[in-house]
């Protein structure tokens, strides 16, 4: 199929898709421009794939930035100026090479698949999407830029959150998705853990009442993701300031079947927010 052809090129590094193209084919469009341009809605799988292609492109590179960062402040409480330098340098190319991929995701999102949506379920998945690489754009950046890409993510995750309430279950696997995701940014870049454990809690007890409803097909989904919910709770409530690096908490992670399945991320050392 054409549209499966195009997504799985994105799973070629990004990296390499840029050398490539700054080698003599400027005139050869995106992978995710021509995905763009396709008419008609992608389906579940289709989806689902450019979801885990990006994500996997992303997330390599967040956790290189957190180690670098992590390195970073250690080098600064040393003194050590000229490691300091160098190590900077890296993460200001780790930082460019993040901004590049989100605003391509951005970008496709919002000039082709959220327009293009035509039911409930496919714009939250896509708002959500969108919430989730503000974010990302949200956790290196300051100043300006850092509340620009913050109230982008707010706005995008708060559309989600309209729609899911009215068009998903409580026990819908990419409406748990959405509130594990939307606690993990309330909690990280807006610095509010009041409202994040208050996000995650009411998402996990409006589940946990309609549990006997759940469908076989979706039941290991949303209750994985309901799991994970717990665990942030349970990190974001039992923390007493005494580690000297505070753990993540987790995201959920979309996987390449028809529903969002959870996973916790295991690109650092340190535990990580469980995400979508």
């Amino acid at each position: 199929m054409a549209v499966m052809a195009l997504l799985l090129t994105l799973l070629w590094p990004f990296s390499a898709r840029a050398r490539f193209s700054s080698r003599g084919s400027a005139s050869r469009p995106s992978a995710t421009m021509e995905v763009a341009n396709l008419n008609g809605e992608l389906s579940v799988d289709e989806r689902n794939l450019l979801s885990v292609a990006y994500k996997n492109v992303v997330g390599t590179r967040r956790a290189s930035w957190r180690i670098i960062s992590s390195i970073e402040q250690k080098e600064e409480s040393k003194g050590s100026e000229k490691h300091v330098q160098i190590i900077r340098e890296y993460r200001g190319k780790i930082e460019n090479e993040l901004e590049k991929v989100c605003q391509d995701v951005l970008e496709v999102l919002d000039n082709s698949l959220i327009p293009k949506a035509d039911n409930g379920e496919s714009k939250v998945f896509y708002y959500k999407m969108k919430g989730d690489y503000h974010r990302y754009l949200a956790e290196f950046a300051s100043g300006n830029k850092r509340k620009v890409a913050a109230t982008a993510a707010h706005e995008a995750y708060k559309n989600a959150t309209d729609v899911a309430q009215t068009d998903l279950t409580p026990t819908h696997p990419i409406r748990l998705g959405l509130a594990l995701n939307f606690s993990v940014f309330y909690y990280e870049i807006l610095n509010s853990p009041d409202r994040a454990c208050h996000l995650a809690k009411q998402a996990f007890d409006d589940a946990i009442a309609e549990l006997d409803s759940l469908s076989e097909e979706s039941y290991r989904d949303s209750t994985l993701i309901m799991q994970l919910l717990r665990d942030n709770l349970t990190l974001w409530t039992s923390s007493d300031g005494g580690e000297p690096e505070a753990p993540e908490a987790k995201e959920d992670k979309p996987a390449e079947g028809e529903a969002a399945a959870p996973a916790e991320e295991k690109t650092e050392e340190a535990a990580a927010p469980t995400e979508s």
